[in-house]
């Protein structure tokens, strides 16, 4: 039930890795929205070349680098709460922290798993435009692999309180991560109550990191 996941977090991680450019020394600047997802993708990629022996010796290397390099600039309680949707006002606040931690964690090894996909695919960013007055900003971006159709995306990020920003949904090619996401968990919750749904994202989130190859996609 979790493996159609793969196919919207695999161009999100093309989003933040497959960039031709290095990363600098410079602050990565969060309250930019466009700014902010280039200067992650550089990062990230640096991170993910300088790192090669340690990913090539133990796959699971690769949370680590989610968790550094992505998850501070994902809001990823807001998101937890979006897929709650109903849920939310029904469940306790322990509860909500609990799903929370559990939902970081999944996105963390379902992510690090979507990395290993990874093959040098180029992408393209549309120009940013003016955001000064917008709460939810679309940065449009293009997966370009050669021999397929380029894929459409549309990655979003909110405003937050003190004017940063941080991404929480990514929608391709006109479906959205989240709401697909909602629909199953809330189907889940519904079936079998939220402890059961937080103990199940728990136990993915263990999921060692496997390399798949590519006759196996």
């Amino acid at each position: 039930m979790f493996k159609r996941l793969s196919r919207f977090l695999l161009p999100l991680v093309w989003i933040f890795t497959a960039t031709t450019a290095l990363a600098d020394d410079a602050t990565i600047n969060t309250m930019d929205p466009y700014a902010m997802v280039k200067s992650v993708a550089n990062k990230t990629f640096d991170r993910f070349h300088q790192d090669k022996a340690l990913i090539d010796a133990d796959a699971d290397h690769l949370k680590v680098i989610v968790r550094e390099e992505l998850m501070p600039y994902i809001d990823y309680k807001y998101a937890s709460y979006k897929v709650l949707g109903q849920y939310l006002k029904e469940s306790t606040e322990d509860q909500r922290n609990r799903f929370v931690d559990a939902f970081e964690g999944y996105l963390v090894s379902t992510y690090a798993q979507a990395f290993t996909e990874y093959t040098n695919q180029k992408v393209e960013f549309s120009p940013g435009s003016d955001f000064s007055n917008e709460k939810i900003v679309d940065v449009n971006v293009q997966i370009i692999e050669a021999g397929r159709p380029p894929i459409k995306l549309l990655f979003k990020v909110r405003r937050l309180k003190d004017d940063s920003w941080k991404a929480f949904d990514l929608v391709a090619e006109g479906v959205s991560l989240l709401s697909s996401k909602q629909s199953e968990i809330s189907n889940l919750i519904r079936q079998q109550g939220i402890d059961a749904v937080i103990k199940m994202l728990e136990e993915r989130t263990k999921d060692k990191v496997t390399k798949q190859s590519k006759a196996g996609k």
